[in-house]
């Protein structure tokens, strides 16, 4: 069983949980507020609970129980024991891994904390191994360290570092020879010398999942690597891929991959039973779904392998007002037989754990449960070994309720006034004012924070998928409306990944809109591909989603050629006509240089006729009225006559210049 701590990396999955292996019999669990729940997975109810003392400060990153001890311990006892007990001895310790580096080994039996690692990290603890044969614990951190601990002497017992940065996962190989780390890479290390064999390398973000598994029918002590295959799952990554361990040919790539509805949460693989039975895999996604595989590992696939089926459990809709609702599934183990599966879904508080077959390959399966009548109410079962602190009465301070996280303490004056419960006739009760002064409370208001002041990067996250989700404008036009670049690569890279495709829906849709506002919007777009390209990648019906963007997109280049033409074309222009750095004259500026050319006597002539028939242009107009009407012929007035008709042009545009 392969799951994921909790951290500032993974802050998007559940918090971490752990079925003891073989039986399946207990299910370890870290709640929100700090405590460890040990509950039993045959209907039993609480175990188990312990609260460590410093659980606000040193939360759980990840859990691990410890191999069993069922045949190490001795046969010859005087007092029989029950059944129960039996089966917490076979597997006592849990191991603890904390966000300080410490890791502590709590016992099921005894209830109390057994032991503690201290010493060896400076940082969060990711994962915890166990080793079969010699009892080691193995650790990696954030500190970029893998330790090997000798539990019992709880000292460092060899210390090296793994990778440039944090280490997130670790993995045994079944013959204890080999331990895989992931970091920025996959390394396959060899335990004796401490030196890496081979490196893989196929996930862009931290891998949260790495398990080793065999082919059917081929035996886990062999120590030859040929056959041997592991599975690696990384965090906002779609896809479970498979990796063939070979020394002599190293491939570089993964030989098989299975496809994921979101990134993986829980992994695990079912016993083999048979050399021709096929890989059944059980994966749960952050979503809530469980996919089913069955494979048979015979040579590398191209294609993804889709799951066999999808499991998903739903509330019961029994009133016509009450819709049904999906309930997550945050855990899945397979049952020794390979047949049935063990389901953890609820909460931490009251989880619900249920044994289900599947005798059916559809492919959805939905589960109808009520989880208010299933959920297991018996926590009164719980033993908890809590020790009260004696301390002595002077000296100590007495906290009141006030303000949320004040630890002031009362005065003598007013502890003493409250020890005397009765009030006398003639004593006057205390004014909120006076009562404020003993208990030593601030009474000044708190700062408002200025209306003009936009939210920190924090918040701008959390805006940006609460408008998402409501669709709500207003909210969607503050955030939109920044121009810093690293505010946006950061609310973009601390947004869920279910907001992911709505937002990049949302840009591509301000996109068509304004000039102004679509140069912001191309900002926010490049942040999501940057940042989210990997998750985009793996979405199997990205294309049809995205179609509207190609669209908007091949519209916009396809028209950037014609206007850089135009744009061409319309610079040669006004180059030409006013050229870069002239100036223009002025229009009451004097020619300074004036060119007449010379004209002929018949020119000049014609210029003398013309002038003089502009001169005359009214009186001749009348004496051809006066000749119309007396109807007289002469050789004179046909002279005239001819005179005005060669003129006619000349006249008529003189005609209009006058009027």
């Amino acid at each position: 069983m392969a799951t994921a701590g909790a951290g500032s990396v993974y802050d998007a999955l559940p918090p971490p949980s752990a079925f003891t292996p073989g039986r399946r019999d207990l299910l370890a669990l870290s709640g929100l507020d700090g405590r460890i729940a040990v509950w039993d997975s045959r209907g039993g109810g609480l175990r188990k609970e312990y609260v460590p003392s410093a659980h606000l400060s040193a939360t759980c990153t990840c859990l691990a129980w410890a191999p069993s001890r069922g045949g190490q311990e001795s046969h010859q006892k005087k007092k029989r024991k029950s059944e129960s007990a039996v089966k917490d001895e076979q597997y006592d310790l849990l191991t603890i891994g904390t966000a300080t580096g410490t890791i502590l080994l709590y016992s099921i039996v005894r209830g109390e904390l057994q032991s503690k690692l201290v010493g060896g990290h400076d940082s969060r603890v990711n994962c915890i191994r166990w080793h079969q044969d010699n009892g080691c614990l193995y650790s990696c951190s954030e500190d970029k360290h893998i330790i090997e601990w000798n539990t019992q002497t709880c000292k460092v017992k060899c210390k090296w570092k793994a990778d440039n940065s944090s280490v997130s996962c670790m993995c045994i190989s079944p013959d204890g020879k080999m331990l895989l780390s992931a970091g920025r890479t996959i390394k396959l290390w060899d335990l004796e010398t401490k030196n890496v064999t081979r490196q893989f390398t196929g996930h862009s973000s931290a891998v949260t999942s790495l398990i080793f598994l065999r082919p059917p029918g081929e035996s886990h002590s062999s120590s030859d690597t040929t056959g041997l295959y592991f599975l690696s799952g990384a965090l906002h990554d779609r896809l479970i891929s498979v990796w063939q361990v070979r020394t002599e040919k190293k491939a570089t790539s993964a030989v098989l991959s299975f496809t994921l509805s979101d990134s993986p949460v829980a992994v695990d693989l079912a016993p083999s039973n048979g050399k021709d039975e096929p890989l059944k895999l059980a994966v749960v996604s952050r979503d809530g779904q469980l996919h089913l595989f069955k494979h048979v590992l015979n040579g590398n696939y191209k294609k993804p392998v889709a799951p066999t089926s999808t499991v998903q459990i739903a509330t019961s809709g029994n009133d016509e007002s009450s819709t049904p609702k999906p309930v997550p599934i945050l855990s899945a183990a397979f049952y020794p037989d390979g047949e049935s599966m063990l389901l953890y879904y609820g909460s931490t508080m009251q989880p619900v754990i249920e044994q289900v077959a599947f005798q059916t390959d559809e492919p959805h399966i939905c589960l109808v449960r009520d989880t208010h009548k299933s959920a297991p109410v018996k926590r009164d079962t719980a033993v908890t070994k809590v020790k009260t602190p004696v301390v002595k009465s002077s000296g100590t301070n007495v906290l009141v309720p006030g303000i949320p996280g004040h630890s002031a303490a009362l005065s003598a004056a007013s502890r003493s006034a409250q020890s005397d419960r009765k009030r006398k006739p003639n004593d006057k009760e205390a004014t909120i004012e006076e009562r404020l002064g003993a208990m030593a409370v601030d009474v000044e208001p708190p700062k408002v924070q200025s209306k003009g002041r936009l939210p920190q990067t924090d918040n701008f996250s959390v805006l940006l998928a609460q408008g998402l989700e409501s669709s709500d404008p207003h909210i969607l036009n503050k955030v939109f409306q920044t121009k810093n670049d690293t505010l946006i690569r950061k609310t973009v890279a601390q947004i869920p990944l279910y907001s992911v495709l709505p937002l990049v829906h949302e840009l591509t849709k301000r996109l068509q809109g304004h000039p102004s506002s679509a140069i912001l919007m191309v900002r926010w777009m490049k942040s999501v591909l940057i940042n989210h390209a990997s998750y985009l990648s793996t979405l199997p019906d990205l294309v049809p989603q995205l179609g509207s963007l190609y669209q908007l997109l091949e519209a916009r280049v396809k028209t950037m050629q014609k206007m850089s033409r135009l744009n061409g074309k319309l610079y040669l222009l006004i180059s030409q006509v006013r050229p870069s750095g002239s100036k223009v004259l002025k229009a009451n500026q004097d020619a300074k240089v004036v060119y007449e050319e010379e004209s002929s006597d018949e020119e000049a002539g014609e210029d003398e006729q013309d002038n003089n028939s502009d001169d005359n242009w009214e009186e001749e107009e009348e004496e051809e009225e006066d000749d119309g009407e007396a109807e007289t012929s002469g050789e004179s007035s046909e002279e005239d006559m001819n005179v005005d008709k060669v003129n006619g042009d000349s006249d008529g545009d003189s005609g209009d210049e006058s009027e």
